[in-house]
């Protein structure tokens, strides 16, 4: 065996965070073996996903080849039985990790369904690599556990995994309940909700924690660099202060990139994560077993939370709407609001507010925050919202008006501010306001994600300046964090990281655009010649 990594545990950190290669051709599987190497020393290989035997017989005499120092690899060869991609029966997939254990692989995983078909319900009479790590799958829901687990009495396996869907933030509990109280176990919560938990199971001691390099191998998954750059997950322990985000949708937000990069820059035992809530109730009693310190909220919750909180400031409490909680330490909720901070510091570069006339579209929980942002500046605020209940309580609250939609395409304003999700990443290129809905100097959007969103697009064509959202989402993380920490934010890097990400994805939709072009070009000149 060329290739070492016969352990007698997972080991600690970078060990334990374990990079999924997984790809169609022997040629792409490759190129990931040296990006997962780049990061961490544990890698699964995917077998199964090769597009063919000639595929994995290339692959694995390629890995054959190579002395790859201090590298653990893990062969999985899953059928589709077992929620892989190998058709056939189980001396296909035994064949493969046989090949594998000659290729130098010291680790293979082995589903249970395979394990039950086989004589005496084990694999250790195969040729298969000598760890075995058993695995269970089940995509629907996560199943009844037991309190412990002890891989050697499982078929003789080395470590046992169990991977399930969590439909609910106390699915993902309870098996990293199960991670604390067993060894050589691994735990995998699945799907969006438990995403979070996914990113805490090595602090919670799992054996491992997955994250593929390429395209996602399970539901939940996030990229190998994003767990280990962003997460640090490999780094987190009991002592880590738990902070994050809920939301419905919240897999567009890049709050745990500003706040994960201030946490880094600090070096500050911190992480903040993105928590899918559908259920308040759910989410909050869940706080006190993940340990969470403090939370930003956002759509649709700012208004809700409300009644959930032990206290309240005093401002946050007239705007009606929190975007940001602060847990005790007796577990007591204090809400706050900073997107208030947000909208002043955006606004107050661009314009003198006092005295300015100033539309705000939408009703909810932002719009409340910039309403009295604005009145307590001085302006006079206009409500424009779809539900106009919630119009007229929100111009009574901050002494403004409101006015019909129809209106909008003769009232002049000295600036508009779109309040609503509408045109928010991924539905991007949609505008909440037509061009002929536009009669004032500045166009501000509270969306940030994309950072030109198509209102600005359509504002610019105009000829009027626009504030991206971004200023906003900045102004007020950057007092988010320096609340729950009570140190100064590193704001410029926190800031960069942001607009980098977001430059990175508005080049990365332009090639994408470009690409579809040229595609639908060939099309054309194809049906031509036809």
């Amino acid at each position: 065996m060329r290739i070492s990594g016969a352990m007698k545990g997972f080991g600690h950190g970078l060990r334990r965070l374990c990079g999924v290669v997984a790809a169609p051709e022997a040629r792409e599987m490759r190129r990931q073996v040296g990006l997962a190497l780049a990061l961490t020393s544990t890698v699964e290989l995917r077998l199964d996903w090769l597009a063919s035997d000639a595929e994995r017989t290339k692959f694995l005499r390629w890995l054959g080849r190579q002395k790859f120092k201090g590298a653990t690899f893990i062969a999985t060869c899953r059928r589709v039985a077992g929620g892989g991609r190998l058709a056939g029966d189980i001396a296909r997939e035994l064949f493969w990790l046989i090949a594998a254990r000659a290729a130098g692989c010291a680790w293979c995983d082995v589903e249970i369904e395979t394990v039950r078909e086989l004589p005496d319900q084990s694999v250790r009479e195969y040729a298969v690599p000598p760890r075995v790590l058993l695995s269970v799958h089940d995509f629907a829901r996560t199943p009844a556990l037991p309190k412990s687990l002890n891989a050697s009495v499982h078929g003789e396996a080395d470590a046992v995994k169990i991977a399930a869907q969590a439909r609910h933030l106390s699915d993902g509990l309870r098996l990293l309940k199960l991670a604390r109280k067993s060894r050589n176990f691994v735990a995998v919560p699945m799907g969006e909700v438990g995403l979070p938990l996914r990113i805490l199971a090595l602090r919670e001691g799992s054996a491992l924690a997955y994250a593929p390099v390429g395209e996602a191998t399970a539901p939940g998954q996030v990229s190998l660099r994003t767990m280990k750059e962003l997460y640090r997950a490999h780094e987190l322990n009991r002592a880590t202060k738990v902070y994050g985000v809920i939301g419905d949708p919240i897999g567009h937000s890049l709050s745990p990139l500003l706040h994960n990069t201030g946490f880094a820059a600090t070096r500050a035992n911190a992480a903040y994560l993105p928590f899918l809530v559908h259920k308040l109730s759910e989410f909050l009693a869940a706080v006190p077993e993940i340990g969470i310190r403090g939370f930003s909220v956002t759509l649709p919750h700012k208004q809700t939370m409300l009644k959930y909180l032990e206290t309240c400031d005093e401002l946050a409490e007239r705007i009606g709407a929190v975007n940001t909680v602060t847990v005790a330490r007796d577990g007591s909720l204090h809400g706050s609001n900073t997107d208030y901070v947000g909208v002043m510091r955006a606004l107050e570069t661009h314009m003198k507010l006092a005295g300015s006339r100033v539309l705000i579209f939408g009703a909810g929980g932002s719009a409340r925050a910039a309403a009295f942002a604005l009145a307590r500046a001085g302006a006079h605020a206009v409500i424009c919202a779809r539900r106009e209940a919630a119009a007229r309580e929100l111009a009574q609250a901050c002494g403004g008006e409101i006015v019909p939609r129809r209106a909008l395409l003769t009232e002049k304003f000295d600036a508009v501010l779109n309040a609503t999700p509408v045109g928010m990443h991924p539905h991007a290129g949609i505008s909440p306001l037509t061009a002929r809905e536009l009669h004032c100097r500045i166009v501000m959007d509270l969306i940030y994600r994309p950072q030109r969103t198509e209102l600005l697009r359509i504002a610019a064509r105009k000829g009027i300046a626009g504030i991206s959202g971004v200023e906003m989402f900045v102004a007020q993380g950057v007092a988010q964090w320096e609340l729950w920490t009570g140190r100064r934010a590193p704001e410029e890097r926190m800031r960069n990281a942001v607009l980098t990400a977001l430059k990175d994805e508005a080049r990365a939709a332009a090639r994408g655009a470009a690409t579809y072009g040229s595609t639908q070009s060939l099309v054309r000149k194809s049906r031509g010649r036809t």
